[in-house]
């Protein structure tokens, strides 16, 4: 999905450890702000994150942090608003980092 840039990609870690290192395209969304943030309109999700809002339809919404426990988090909050089909990735920025050499 990041090779072909069809993922919607929500990194929910803190602001810090994003700016430590992220994911290329990944927005940063913390856990403690997210349903805030998915229960925007789609106009002003867009003003704050710079990118198009996820529609509770697409299949491409991905959410990671670290190791996978914040994102396991954020995906349940997803499919509690429905966004049914979101996931997320297990292995988080660690596995990401260690497969990319970072």
């Amino acid at each position: 999905m990041l090779s072909t840039h069809n993922v919607q990609l929500f990194d929910v870690r803190n602001q810090d450890e994003f700016l430590a290192g992220r994911i290329p395209d990944s927005v940063n969304i913390p856990l403690g702000q997210l349903e805030e943030s998915l229960k925007l309109s789609p106009e002003h999700f867009q003003l704050q994150f710079e990118v198009k809002a996820p529609g509770k339809d697409d299949d491409n919404i991905v959410f990671h942090c670290q190791k996978g426990r914040r994102s396991a988090e954020a995906l349940a909050i997803a499919r509690q608003l429905g966004f049914n089909r979101a996931r997320h990735y297990q292995g988080g920025y660690s596995e990401w980092a260690a497969h990319e050499g970072k």
